[in-house]
């Protein structure tokens, strides 16, 4: 795709953007879950459910109010940062006037979506009188975004923020979907989540054709030095540093015995998708890839050979 074929979705934001088009959602006060249990394995486990199954909804209330940290950290110092960057002509690489436009309405997009999962935290914390424990301060991107530019060249640095962002836009947009068709979980959570993707779906194919206009440009030997990166950034992406020590520490926060706080630790400490082609973000990551271009360069195949089925 060269810039000049750029087309603005500029309409379909003013008729469908969320910010525009939505109510408050409301959480409800009813008997549906309020996260889903396959999202954490932690009130599966063996001891759990044997030990102290009446604390499975302060659990699932604690991964609530981690989802909802991740998704401002991820909104308002991941996206928002590129994003405003590109829109304000002050990125390494340039767009034309459509592209930036459209950059600002990721923007105002990725804020109220922030926004909007802070109030979601507010009404729990109402509802329930349950405070949350520590938060992490920041997610897997935080790391794997800073390791993989640093790998780069100083002229291909902001390239590599691009490609990393819009990898992470298009694997969010998968999961979302997965999250929104839940049937356990309460309707306005459901509803939070379809609100959600209905502007990421916008926002994947934004960051796809960002990365296909650069792509297009690319020299191979920047196409070369930034395959070899990839995988760098993949392999701290899928890491499960950060929700381990979060599990470790909402186990702390369980009024439970020594005995069964150590059992729980054991079983968490064994719980981690392998980086590879078997990890469930997987697919989406190689979707992404194939919808973007950087898939059909010989140096992208190469470098991702472990990932592709």
């Amino acid at each position: 795709m060269n810039a000049a074929d750029y087309q603005s979705f500029a309409d379909a934001w003013e008729s469908r953007a969320t910010i525009r088009t939505r109510p408050r959602r409301v959480l409800e006060n009813d008997d549906k879950l309020i996260y889903p249990l396959g999202r954490q394995p932690l009130v599966l486990g063996e001891t759990f459910l044997r030990e102290c199954p009446q604390l499975r909804d302060f659990a699932l209330v604690q991964t609530l109010y981690k989802f909802i940290n991740d998704v401002v950290i991820f909104e308002t110092e991941i996206v928002d940062k590129t994003a405003r960057n590109i829109a304000k002509n002050r990125f390494d690489v340039t767009f034309p006037f459509a592209c930036r436009y459209d950059a600002m309405t990721v923007v105002v997009d990725e804020d109220y979506h922030a926004l909007v999962a802070m109030d979601f935290m507010q009404q729990t914390i109402a509802m329930t009188g349950i405070g949350p424990i520590e938060l992490p301060g920041e997610i897997e991107l935080s790391r794997a975004i800073p390791a993989a530019v640093a790998l780069a060249p100083q002229h291909l640095r902001g390239a590599v923020e691009l490609i990393c962002v819009a990898i992470a836009e298009n694997t969010v947009t998968g999961d979302v979907a997965a999250f929104a068709k839940d049937d356990t979980i309460k309707q306005s959570i459901k509803g939070l989540m379809a609100d959600h993707l209905l502007d990421e779906g916008r926002h994947s194919g934004f960051w796809s054709r960002m990365v296909r206009i650069y792509w297009h440009t690319a020299s191979e030997g920047d196409r070369h030095c930034i395959a070899q990166i990839l995988p760098v950034f993949i392999g701290h992406y899928l890491t499960n540093d950060i929700q381990r020590s979060f599990d470790l520490r909402l186990i702390d926060a369980l009024p439970i015995n020594d005995r069964v706080q150590q059992s729980l630790r054991d079983e968490v400490s064994g719980v981690a998708f392998p980086i590879n082609r078997h990890h469930p973000l997987v697919a989406n990551i190689v979707q992404f890839f194939r919808s973007s271009s950087l898939l059909d360069s010989p140096c992208v195949q190469s470098a991702l050979r472990d990932y592709l089925i």
